[in-house]
């Protein structure tokens, strides 16, 4: 019997042909439905890195691309590619234009994107994936806990499941 030789992950993708995802994972109402049309392809998968995410995302207009948030361990950056999103974030809000860019570093200040247009905007998102990474909405009552088993789940703040 032979085995199988083991799959190579590949040199080069589209971005946009890789598996996509629509929504936000385990988000409890009512925050699932503010996030529910937006679309995100996680770029750095199929190449299998593990150090750090990157996605390909679209929201439509009137859409967010984020509760209003910030991460206790995780850099992360946007980069514009398409339409006029507003950076909303603890000092304030500006309106970004392709080719611009934000980061945030960890414990920074909370931040997200907006499309207050009538267009798509289409960002590139890029995290590390620091072990342990919390993530703090001081918006909303909604916190993301790391269990002793590793798993993370969202919480009130009070620490009661939703």
């Amino acid at each position: 019997m032979t085995e199988p030789k083991p799959t190579r992950p590949p040199i080069a993708v589209e971005a946009a042909a890789t598996p996509s995802r629509t929504g936000a994972l385990l988000v409890p109402e009512p925050f699932a439905t503010l996030l529910s049309r937006r679309v995100k392809h996680a770029l750095g998968d199929p190449f299998g890195l593990k150090a750090f995410g990157v996605n390909l995302a679209r929201f439509a207009a009137g859409d967010v691309s984020a509760l209003h948030h910030r991460h206790t361990l995780q850099d992360e950056f946007v980069y514009v590619l398409e339409g006029h999103p507003t950076l909303v974030t603890d000092g304030g809000e500006v309106i970004l234009s392709p080719g611009m860019c934000a980061g945030f570093p960890a414990n920074g200040p909370a931040h997200h994107l907006e499309n207050r247009t009538e267009h798509d905007v289409l960002v590139l998102e890029v995290g590390d994936r620091a072990p342990g990474d919390q993530v703090v909405y001081p918006v909303d009552d909604l916190m993301l806990v790391v269990g002793p088993d590793g798993k993370r789940r969202f919480t009130h703040k009070d620490g009661t499941s939703y």
